[in-house]
């Protein structure tokens, strides 16, 4: 019964991704914009601190469950009915986002903590016969524990007390991987242990960054059907669209095939995959949800005043992008990129000048740039196409 639960490893290819991964994240579809549509209405330091801490808590259950499902085989009943309790709890979770400060705090951590530390058992369950996943998923579980605590007290408590205590909580569940999930008398685990398969981890990371997209292309879709099409209106809409289409470029378009063949070919696939595909991603999803929180408001007011709140959101989401796309192609590759981070640094020089600037004008100067970026690596991959081979060991010869 155990063996029948895990994948098994083909050597001519990695695992494809199944139907039911793909059902699972349509629960994180409709927390993203949750997540979205809340900073929007709280654009304040709080909000985002809120939204952030938000965006973390629903990322750290998404990526380890992934990590989860690359061990286990989703095409089994058992694991299928897991994923579709986890959808269930992570509906819950979805829809307490909104109130998640408020009056629905208490069911968003109530939520969260049974979403990790049952998916977590379950895991520890499935492995049993496999002393090395097995004590890697007793630490895991201890450090789930500890955190779970913090995100009950804090949905018990409010105001700061709950911000406080949540922080700490997302605190614990982003660094714990980092730590190798350490714990005293059982040591930290190994990530050349973790039995990785590449190349479905960076299927699954490259999904949850089409969800963002996804999400950034419907609010911008949304927001056009509600508004007279003006000229302004009109333009808005394409450069919203342009910098969407850029952004999946940059990550999609160049580089994606040889970033999975670079993971599958590493002597240390568990390390690639914690850096570029667990930690790195976050900062790619983050810049396209503040990037739709710019469009919806370029949108409703394209060519109006522009406040000191409006101005970091518009340069902040592309900037988060680009950083997050130079340090993945950094994690995965080992070399710096010279467009992503002169168009990070390009980005963020238009700070001193926005000022006098409409919502329009530098949501269009901002997209240029990610435009720029794009079209510089592409024609960087067309003149040195060696640099980033997408041969890989499972690929038959």
């Amino acid at each position: 019964m155990v063996g029948t639960l895990l994948r098994s490893r083909r050597s001519e290819h990695h695992a494809q991704v199944t139907s039911v991964e793909l059902f699972f994240d349509l629960v994180f579809v409709i927390a993203v914009t949750q997540i979205s549509h809340a900073l929007v209405e709280h654009l304040t330091w709080l909000g985002a601190l809120e939204a952030a801490l938000l965006l973390l808590a629903i990322w750290w259950a998404w990526i380890d469950t992934a990590w989860i499902t690359n061990w286990l085989d989703p095409e089994k009943p058992l694991v299928r009915l897991m994923l579709f309790v986890l959808m269930g709890i992570g509906l819950v979770m979805s829809s307490s986002l909104p109130e998640a400060f408020g009056d629905r705090g208490l069911a968003f951590a109530i939520a969260f903590a049974v979403f990790q530390l049952g998916r977590t058992a379950f895991m520890l369950w499935a492995v049993r016969a496999r002393p090395t996943l097995y004590r890697n998923f007793i630490r895991i579980i201890i450090w789930y524990a500890a955190s779970a605590a913090l995100w009950v007290v804090g949905g018990l408590a409010g105001g700061e007390a709950r911000l406080i205590c949540w922080l700490i909580a997302v605190a614990l569940d982003s660094v714990s991987p980092a730590l190798g999930f350490w714990v005293p008398g059982l040591g930290r685990a190994d990530t050349r242990d973790w039995d990785v398969d590449g190349g479905h981890m960076a299927e699954r990371s490259g999904l949850f960054v089409m969800i963002a997209l996804g999400e950034s292309v419907l609010v911008t879709g949304v927001g056009f059907t509600q508004l007279a099409w003006t000229p302004d209106v009109v333009l808005a809409m394409t450069v919203s669209l342009l910098q969407s289409i850029a952004m999946w470029w940059i990550f999609f378009g160049q580089h994606a095939e040889a970033a999975s063949a670079a993971i599958s070919n590493s002597s240390d696939p568990g390390r690639v995959a914690r850096q570029a595909y667990t930690y790195v991603p976050i900062l790619l999803v983050a810049g396209i949800v503040v990037s739709a929180v710019g469009d919806e408001i370029v949108l409703a007011h394209p060519m109006g005043h522009l406040e000191a709140a409006t101005i970091l959101v518009l340069i902040g989401g592309p900037a988060l992008f680009l950083l997050g796309a130079a340090l993945f192609k950094l994690a995965v590759f080992g070399h710096w990129s010279l467009p992503r981070f002169g168009g990070l640094l390009a980005v963020l020089a238009l700070y001193p000048f926005a000022i006098g600037l409409s919502p329009l004008l530098l949501s269009s100067l901002t997209t240029g740039i990610v435009v720029l970026v794009a079209v510089w690596e592409a024609v960087e991959l067309a003149r040195h196409p060696e640099r980033y081979p997408v041969t890989t060991r499972h690929h038959p010869e």
